[in-house]
């Protein structure tokens, strides 16, 4: 039962962490590209890529950007714990 327990948490753990990188690292270069924006230099570069963003999230969202960071985590959060299932299981079988 220890060993369900152990693993049902790694899992969650797993998927959270899976599911918050993305969306950091994504959320995180639009803010920066929003800085950007707002410096005289870097004008129209910070423009142009928070245009280029919004457009490739709103091909995974549907047309919309913010469905596009969640859909992304989502995906990355099931990869992440599908590996860790793997992981698991290969581990568990190697002990036997």
């Amino acid at each position: 039962m220890s060993s369900l327990i152990n693993f049902l948490l790694s899992l969650l753990l797993t998927t959270i962490v899976s599911f918050v990188a993305p969306v950091i690292v994504v959320s995180g270069t639009l803010i920066s590209l929003w800085g950007f924006s707002h410096l005289p230099i870097l004008q129209t570069i910070g423009r142009v890529g928070i245009e280029q963003m919004q457009s490739f999230l709103a091909v995974f969202g549907s047309g919309c950007a913010f469905q596009g960071i969640v859909t992304i985590g989502l995906t990355c959060a099931l990869v992440g714990g599908l590996f860790d299932i793997f992981n698991f299981t290969i581990n568990r079988y190697r002990s036997i």
